[in-house]
This record gives C-alpha cells, structure tokens and sequence, in this order.
C-alpha cells in the first residue's frame, strides 16, 4: 500500500565519501523505528558515519481506528510485514541497540495488545506505546538537534506560480533576545504535536528544553476519516474539519497556556513542521520528481502557499492529486486533512512561514540510544 521510500546513505555519509560496511564502523549503530498512524519509518544510524539507512512505507495502521476503536487485523499485517523487512535491514547493517515506538492508532487501539505482540516477534524489540507528550518531546529532540540559523525570509516565485519563500540571511538585530524558542509541529495521522521549546545549544540542556508540549487528537487520516468523507471533500465539510481543529486548538491553549509563549516573546519566530504533510507540500511545491531530501528538508513553506495549495488540492478527488508532481502515492486520499491542520495552527501561532524538516522523532530516538 503506498508509498515505499528508501534512503541508503544520508547527507552526513556524502560527505564522508558514502556507505560502508558495517564493519568499517567503531561506533554502535542504533536504529529506531516508529510505526504511526499512517506511515511505518525506520532510521539506522551510526554516530561515526552518521545515516546508515532512513526507510518510509505508508502502511495505515490507524485505518478506521478513529470509527471503531480497534485496529484492523489487515492494517496490522500490513505494518507487521514492513517491520520484518526493516528487521533485516538492521542486522544487514549491524545494529546493536533499537528502539521500536507506536503512536496515536496503538494509543487509541482497544486490541492495541494485538500489534504490540505481533511487532515483537517480527523486530526483537519490545514496542513502546508513548504517550502524546513523550512523542512530541522525541519529535523536538530530533527535529532541532542541526537547525540552521534564524533567517529572514524572502519572496520568490514557485514552480506552480505561487509565492514560495526562500531563506536568505538574517540582518543584524532580527535575531530574538535571549535564547531561540523554537515551536516545533508534529502533524501525523491521528494526532498532531505542538512543541515548545529552546534547542540545545542555545543555553539550554544539551538535548534542550521542552517548556510545553501538548497532542491533539487531530491529524491527516483521523480529520480525512471523519469529516472529508466526499472525494473531493464538500464545503461544509472542510468548514467542519476546520472547526474541529479550531476547537482543538483553543482547548490546547487552555490545557497548556504555556504554549503562547513563542507568540509573545518572539512573534515573528520559526514553527518548524515536521511529519509527511508538510514532507509532501515541500514536493509537491518544488514539482519533485521523486523523492529528494536534499529539496525538501529545511524548504521554508509560506503560510499564502500553504493556503493556497490547501485551497487547489481540495478542489481535486484523489486521482487528481495523485497526479500533481511531488504528491507522494497513499497520501493523496488523506493530505487535504493534514493541510487543513497545518493552516490551522500557522494561523492560530501567527506563523506566516514554516520551515519544513525531515530530521524529527526517529532522529530523537536514534539520539537517544547514544
């Protein structure tokens, strides 16, 4: 089902003049895999040589959980199949140590017992089910351990014509006082994360600090599950996702006040997404033939392009959006509901840019393993 992507070697292997064997290495290799809602992701990585192997298949574990409470026996083989793969993956690449986690789906999941038993035997690895707050701390950890510096932004025209943004350097005096808050966004199948937070090396703790952290109980297939139930979706029916998503928020804001926090001490700050939402509209935005990390990751997105692109794709059925250069094949049926998310809690925080970024959950887990 979906989208099978593979990456052998990342940029830190480039620059180290590519993979080795596994023997080559004096370092413990790591790996941590993450099965969510949508998408089944494994990460091996060597401290020395950095990027070993950074794996997607979309294999909807969380299909119809949000409707029935339970996971689906398919769902379950189809995640189940994927880690056996990736499991011989990590013994081809000499793995020592791993982390397997499970999210939003096996959180909700009556059976969730079901997969957890099935991904030990397929992995080795006792699954972790985190809660909302330890995913969103883990997707913080990963996703700000190699930021590049604040930028300013700049407007230039897209391939699709819309207004993308581009980084140029920042001027002296547009950096905040104090130590960089960043807000980091985790949009996933069935939840999504708002993290906030200083990174390390900011005068923070190594890792960094989260100071809030909260999970919605909104995200790509649980909105496109509930609400978008026409292809392509009626007005009415975005307007309703729209205002469950708002209600979400507001609730966030009360449960967490913490999370206003970047809004006043930096308003013209970073949100920085993460997940394949915002993964896929980078692509999607470039017109990327295949899959490039080296395009998409730290791509600045800006909130009239996330509009805009929100707007054209959900005028299409899902043929339609298959057949944009960039969309990634099994998320077409579900990326409006990720959209309608992300446009949301950019307007919410007062984003007007969100800096797209590959590094995130697997990452934290991989850092901390070492």
């Amino acid at each position: 089902m979906g989208d099978d992507r593979k990456v052998s070697a990342g940029p830190d292997d480039a620059r180290r003049g590519g993979s080795q064997t596994p023997a080559a290495s004096g370092g413990q290799v790591v790996a941590a895999m993450d099965c969510g809602t949508n998408s089944t992701r494994l990460l091996v990585f060597d401290p020395l040589r950095g990027t070993l192997a950074r794996e997607m298949r979309i294999t909807r574990l969380g299909e119809g959980v949000d409707a029935t409470g339970r996971l689906d026996r398919q769902a379950i083989s189809r995640t189940v199949a994927v880690l056996e793969a990736y499991r011989i993956s990590m013994d081809q690449l000499g793995v020592s140590r791993g982390r397997l986690v499970a999210t939003s789906a096996v959180r909700d999941a009556l059976n969730a017992g079901e997969f957890i038993e099935a991904a030990r035997d397929a992995t080795g690895l006792v699954p972790e089910v985190l809660t909302g707050a330890e995913e969103g701390t883990l997707s913080f950890l990963g996703a700000t351990r190699s930021l590049p510096p604040r930028q300013a932004i700049s407007l230039a025209d897209d391939d699709s014509g819309d207004q993308a943004r581009g980084p140029v350097e920042a001027s002296p005096g547009q950096e905040p006082a104090g130590p960089a808050m960043e807000l980091v966004v985790d949009i996933g199948g069935g939840s999504t994360e708002l993290v906030v937070g200083v990174p390390g090396g900011s005068g923070a703790a190594p890792g960094g600090t989260v100071l809030a952290a909260v999970s919605m109980d909104v995200g790509c297939v649980r909105i496109a599950e509930r609400y978008l139930r026409h292809d392509p979706p009626l007005s009415t029916e975005l307007a309703a996702a729209r205002s469950a998503i708002a209600r979400e928020l507001s609730a966030a804001f009360e449960r967490v006040p913490d999370l206003a926090e970047p809004a006043r001490r930096d308003p013209g700050g970073r949100m920085i997404g993460l997940a394949g939402t915002v993964s896929t509209l980078a692509s999607i935005a470039q017109r990327l033939d295949g899959y490039d990390r080296r395009r998409i990751h730290h791509y600045l997105l800006g909130a009239s392009q996330v509009s805009s692109w929100t707007e054209r794709l959900a005028a299409m059925d899902s043929t339609g959006r298959l057949a944009q250069p960039g969309m990634v094949k099994g998320r077409e049926d579900v990326i409006v509901g990720g959209l309608l998310v992300l446009e949301s809690v950019m307007d919410a925080f007062g984003r007007s840019s969100c800096l797209v970024s590959e590094d995130d959950i697997l990452d934290g887990l991989a850092a901390s393993l070492l």
